[in-house]
């Protein structure tokens, strides 16, 4: 047998013991062993095996005000059945009012607590005060949606007391704030980012398309409910999409509609068929809203059950079926608003044309100049957009003044400029366009007199300001679309750094006059003090390129919500300018540096040269 009796900054020892043959972390304050199967010593902060579970151990007898503030932090980090035995550290009113669910707050590393010598021997001490610090980093609400926070300070007390017990009086905590608080190392063992879908909101039945909503839930069984993961995020589903995203999605279920009661486990059977029993609510859904309900669990639970769930059957309150959705169904339904994906990448040439990469699949066709004036007209181009049916493009002259749109799979004249920049400087004049999932397309012009952000209805006509509230004096020097036209990724100069935010677009009146602006910025990768490049990568994933404070550029994935991905940093590149990478996850990654020329990274696979001259690349969107 072995123990790791650990110690952080402040000095409380902290006891751990792992019974590998069952699959158990023990925490203790009081340093509790069992007697028997094989030990070994684990940190519990340490990334390990999400199957492993750890229990609390409750408070010895005459425990010490110490041992019962260092149990009941400890205890947190457990799979503690409804925190039943982290309860036990605290007062019998405290237990029954603390709400562990109410919000989690995630510290870089496990809470330390002020030191209090303590001895027996004073009788005098019946209470006594601990401050617990940090640096908070995120919180988690009560929808489970996570919040990062730029690095501050966290301070709070806990407050003992002595209680009377079966043993006597024994130390508690009767003032204790709601919540979890847990380090990062421990919030990444105990939960998971999971995507759960709802409809781009005020597009017609037939226009419908899926839209990311992530929260986290439990790895395993989540402690208050009793659910496993799967079912926690049906359960997330039906209770309606995170505060953020409600006003611009739509979900098909009807209000109240909840999991039948006392439902806590959800899995495929033999067939790859998931069975929801649902309660009164759905009991008179018609079959086109079940089966975009039914699409709505299928996308939620693709990347969370380890047999693929091949169908998705709702069930009445009585248990009949109310309708059967497979995944091959649910494609018109899918989150990219195609199910074929991009075909090609594009960029611009050395002498200012638009060239097509055939093959995305593999990402190393031959390069091809584009057909029409984009490939072959009468401007030398510096940026470029492709739309996502892949028969238009926008592209940015190469002083960056002006913005054309043309057809790439057609020969004809280069129209008028649709989009013109009046700034002096060429950097600040236009940025490089996108185009969402709706064919709008959308260009920042960055004029110090007249910073706009545009939009194009259908890539054409009159452009629309749009108006973005909470920029609070930034720049917006690039923009990405999400393919679902829900969301822009902003890259934001302001007080010399560049930022990544995340903006929810929300369109108000009939589409010929429709008012459309950026609200709720909020940052997507505020561990990156400057940010270069960014693309979508995925339905609610970025691939960034920055630096951290003092560090050197790295290129890494981010969430949408601003969490860290679980792929994290990818191999080093030089130089990079732009990035672009697909919704398929599958499709390589690709990047223009000033070095290597163009590169891809293909899944398993390391930095290749595409082509060495070329800049300004991306794949449809």
């Amino acid at each position: 047998m072995g123990t790791d009796r650990r110690r952080d900054g402040q000095g409380r020892v902290l006891g751990l013991f792992a019974l590998l043959g069952c699959g158990v972390v023990l925490l203790s304050a009081c340093g509790s062993m069992p007697v028997t199967g094989d030990v070994k010593a684990v940190d519990a902060s340490q990334p390990g095996d999400s199957q492993v579970q750890v229990y609390a151990v409750a408070p010895r007898d005459n425990a010490t005000p110490n041992e019962v503030v260092d149990g009941f932090l400890e205890s947190m980090t457990s799979d503690d059945s409804d925190f039943r035995t982290t309860r036990k550290y605290l007062t019998r009113k405290a237990a029954s009012t603390w709400k562990p669910s109410a919000f989690t707050t995630v510290l870089t590393k496990a809470p330390n607590r002020s030191d209090r010598p303590f001895r027996d021997s004073d009788p005098g001490i019946t209470e006594i005060t601990y401050t617990l610090t940090g640096e908070k980093v995120a919180t988690v609400d009560a929808q489970s949606a996570y919040q990062p926070l730029a690095p501050t300070d966290y301070n709070e007390s806990l407050h003992l007391v002595k209680e009377n017990g079966p043993e006597g009086k024994e130390w508690r905590i009767d003032l204790v704030p709601d919540g979890l608080l847990l380090g990062q190392s421990d919030f990444k063992r105990l939960y998971r980012s999971v995507d759960k879908y709802y409809f781009a909101a005020g597009r017609t039945s037939e226009q419908s398309t899926l839209v990311a909503d992530p929260v986290y839930l439990r790895s395993r069984t989540d402690p208050v409910t009793g659910m496993d993961t799967v079912t926690q995020a049906v359960r997330s589903l039906l209770a309606g999409p995170t505060s953020w995203l409600r006003p611009v999605v739509d979900s098909r279920f009807p209000a109240g509609t909840a999991l039948k009661k006392g439902v806590t486990s959800l899995a495929p059977d033999d067939r790859n068929v998931l069975k929801v029993p649902l309660n009164k609510k759905a009991d008179g859904v018609g079959q086109r809203s079940c089966r975009m309900m039914a699409s709505q669990v299928l996308y939620t639970l693709r990347d969370l059950t380890s047999a693929r769930v091949g169908q998705v059957e709702l069930q009445r309150s009585d248990g009949s079926p109310l309708c059967v959705l497979g995944t091959d169904q649910a494609e018109e339904f899918a989150p990219d608003g195609s199910s074929s994906g991009p075909d090609s990448q594009y960029f611009v040439d050395a002498k200012g044309r638009v060239e097509r990469i055939p093959g995305s699949a593999k990402g190393s066709g031959t390069p091809e100049v584009v057909s029409g004036p984009l490939g072959d007209g009468p401007v030398r181009m510096g940026a470029v957009g492709v739309a996502r049916d892949e028969q238009r493009a926008a592209a940015v002259s190469r002083d960056r003044k002006a913005l054309y749109v043309s057809s790439i799979v057609s020969d004809g004249e280069l129209p008028a400029a649709a989009v013109t920049s009046k700034a002096q400087n060429p950097n600040d004049r236009l940025s490089v366009p996108s185009w969402d999932g709706r064919g709008d397309l959308w260009v920042a012009d960055r004029d110090p007199g007249n910073r706009r952000l545009l939009r194009l209805t259908g890539g054409a006509g009159k452009p629309q300001e749009v108006t973005v509230p909470s920029l609070d004096g930034g720049r917006i020097e690039a923009l990405r679309m999400s393919a679902d036209g829900v969301r822009i990724a902003l890259l934001v100069t302001q007080d010399g750094h560049n930022t990544l935010k995340i903006g929810r677009i929300e369109r108000r009146g009939p589409e010929a006059e429709q008012k459309v602006s950026v609200v709720e910025l909020r940052q997507a990768a505020p561990q990156l003090t400057d940010v270069t490049a960014m693309s979508w990568s995925g339905r609610s994933r970025l691939v960034v390129v920055g630096k951290e404070q003092g560090g050197v550029q790295q290129v890494r994935y981010v969430q949408a919500d601003g969490s860290t991905a679980a792929s994290g940093v990818l191999p080093g590149v030089n130089q990079v300018s732009s990035v672009a990478a697909a919704d398929d996850e599958q499709l390589p990654l690709m990047a223009a540096t000033s070095s290597d020329g163009i590169v891809k990274l293909s899944p398993g696979d390391n930095w290749q040269t595409v082509v060495r001259e070329g800049s300004s690349l991306v794949y449809p969107g």
